[in-house]
């Protein structure tokens, strides 16, 4: 928002926050939906190698629901995004080491050439798979997915405000490196678990082939690689949670100084850590917003549409728009000008494609709702 207001101004502000909070918001709820599953699929890893791959291991996500969210109310009192660096560097190995683990078995399965998977350029086939219609709207929803995949841009900014100032090197710099670095790290991992995962399982391949059980054995190693899926998010959560509680409680300072409900600290002498200054608004605040996100969560726990609908819903004003319209405004550049002119085509091509990827996560999200039982076990 400030870097919105700083060249843009007006309206826009508003519509940048709206547009990045609501974001943060849902990609929070995402995660809630996310490593409940990856519990669960620890759950019914052991379950299926004690019983056998055809036996009924039910198992609700609900209390794992229950059980992150227990755990982000805790890791939601850390003061601010600066403080953060510990868990983030927690949350970055256990990504590459499940990364590693799926990509490893995927591997395993092909050269093992066991089965046989149907696989073709185009993917599922219309008649055999699915219908015409069902193919046309998962492509679109795919669209959303892969929108999602780069969702850290929404906090960018905030990460290079946490980035020590040198004088050898700025930070815009050292960020710019780091993305870049960032980008080309899990594009490869992306590309490489899309290929890859695909010529293991054809047509037939699990959304998430960690938790839909593409694989079976070696159990404890799926075990592993789902907590770390689980413990990544623990960290990833607080890392988009952080902004918006940052905001919410500026901006209360701000309307209300003299309230000591939201502006007081109190000491508190904590084991193994030292002092920690507890404000009530915070806690008060910051647990509210872990329970109500964990709520919604456990309405509609549709992982890939509901995943595809924040990464539609936010791809274009964050990813595209605004940082489009702050670079011509930062540069000055010449209205119609050729360069200026393929900007505003590339963003109203991005609007379509993101309008379009919405639609289409909506329309999955209503079918999986019609089908839907709330709080019933997953077999």
């Amino acid at each position: 928002m400030d870097a919105v207001r700083a060249y843009l101004g007006g309206r826009k502000v508003q519509l940048c926050g709206l547009a990045q909070y609501m974001n943060l918001t849902g990609i929070t709820i995402g995660y809630t939906i996310t490593s409940s599953i990856s519990m669960v699929a620890v759950k019914r890893s052991n379950c299926f190698h004690k019983h056998g791959h055809h036996a009924k291991c039910e198992t609700s996500n609900y209390p794992f629901m229950v059980i992150f969210g227990c755990i982000q109310i805790v890791l939601s009192q850390i003061p601010n995004f600066a403080k953060l660096s510990w868990l983030s560097i927690i949350a970055s190995v256990m990504s590459f080491a499940y990364s590693f683990i799926g990509l490893g078995l995927s591997i395993a399965k092909v050269a093992g050439g066991e089965e046989d998977v149907r696989t073709t350029l185009t993917g599922v086939v219309v008649g055999v798979d699915v219908s015409g219609s069902e193919k046309v709207w998962r492509t679109l929803q795919a669209i959303g997915d892969i929108a999602f995949a780069y969702s850290f841009s929404n906090v960018l900014i905030e990460i290079q405000d946490t980035i020590k100032w040198s004088p050898v090197v700025p930070e815009n710099k050292s960020m710019k490196r780091a993305t870049a670095i960032g980008v080309s790290t899990t594009t490869i991992f992306y590309v490489l678990c899309g290929l890859v995962g695909y010529a293991a399982f054809g047509n037939d391949a699990p959304g998430n082939f960690l938790t839909g059980f593409g694989f079976y054995e070696p159990f404890w190693l799926i075990d592993f690689a789902n907590i770390c899926i689980a413990i990544h998010l623990l960290g990833a959560y607080q890392v988009f949670a952080q902004p918006l509680f940052g905001f919410v409680e500026g901006w209360c300072s701000r309307r209300w100084p003299g309230n000591r409900f939201i502006t007081s600290e109190q000491a508190v002498r904590v084991p193994f850590y030292g002092v920690y200054y507890i404000n009530l608004f915070r806690l008060v605040w910051r647990t509210t917003y872990v329970i109500v996100t964990a709520l919604v969560a456990m309405l509609f726990p549709f992982f890939n549409n509901f995943l595809g609908l924040i990464g539609a819903g936010s791809f274009w004003p964050l990813v595209v728009y605004f940082p489009i319209e702050i670079h011509i405004a930062q540069t000055k550049m010449a209205k119609y000008s050729f360069k200026w002119m393929w900007l505003k085509i590339l963003t109203w091509a991005c609007l379509i494609v993101s309008l379009i990827a919405a639609a289409a996560s909506i329309q999955g999200l209503i079918q999986s709702l019609q089908a839907y039982k709330p709080f019933q076990l997953q077999d």
